[in-house]
């Protein structure tokens, strides 16, 4: 994809990764739109950034996901690069889940890290059709590829956008629109909770590396550990899954 003159919507664009997306495309030149569900996190981000656009918006309600597509593409009919970014994640024992959260909170996670990407990937998808060259840009994780057990919910959602983006990509492959799938290793956000990935990635270098694949014109792109899990064989996946869980379990017991 070209990595200037665009103008792009990045879901969860308010912390963690999707701010430091965002702040990288200001700085190739792009305008750049975001969205999350606190106003006063927003604030914050268009203090420091005061050419962002922002917009408060929960994904997990359906009418609103639509009001985001309809505002945007009314107000800013030269969009043409969504980033799908915006996710939750919840950590817990499946013995012990209804001590710690509600169904409700499972099924928000659920549909803030599938339905909401597939929803607004169909809803975009059919407006860039016909307006010329555009990207669908879908974070997933290398969790997606070789799961975090105590996180169930979330690398079986990861899992789930990355076979939708496959389909996707083949279903565009003969349109103007580039499909791309960034699947990132543990990067330090507040992801999950404050502190949970204080030893991942920096942001800022995640985001390099991102861009440098952007740049080659990947459309599967990883970064560190992320990108050995993109190819790994079954019995790769069975050992990583094991040792990672017997290395994490105690953070949920």
């Amino acid at each position: 994809m070209k990595l200037s003159g665009n103008t792009i919507l990045i879901t969860g664009g308010g912390s963690g990764i999707g701010l430091a997306f965002a702040e990288q495309f200001m700085k190739e030149g792009n305008q750049v739109i975001v969205c999350g569900r606190r106003d006063d996190v927003l604030l914050k981000v268009k203090e420091k950034f005061p050419d962002i656009i922002t917009r408060v918006c929960d994904l997990t309600i359906e009418s609103e996901r639509i009001a985001l597509f309809d505002w945007v593409t009314t107000n800013y009919s030269k969009v043409n690069v969504l980033v799908n970014n915006a996710g939750i994640q919840l950590r817990f024992d499946v013995l012990k889940a209804d001590t710690k959260y509600s169904w409700g909170q499972f099924s928000k996670e659920i549909t803030a890290n599938i339905e909401a990407p597939i929803h607004l990937s169909m809803l975009f998808t059919q407006f860039f059709a016909v307006n010329g060259e555009a990207a669908i840009i879908n974070v997933t994780s290398g969790l997606a590829f070789a799961p975090l057990a105590i996180a169930p919910i979330y690398s079986a959602t990861k899992s789930a956008l990355h076979s939708f983006t496959m389909s996707l990509r083949h279903q565009l492959s003969a349109t103007s629109i580039e499909v791309i799938e960034v699947a990132p290793p543990a990067v330090n956000t507040d992801l999950g909770g404050t502190g949970l990935h204080a030893q991942g990635e920096p942001p800022e270098a995640f985001v390099e590396g991102i861009f440098k694949g952007l740049k080659e014109g990947k459309t599967e792109i990883g970064y560190g550990d992320s990108i050995s899990r993109l190819r790994m064989s079954r019995d790769e996946i069975d050992e990583f899954t094991a040792r990672v869980y017997n290395v994490t379990k105690a953070s949920i017991e």
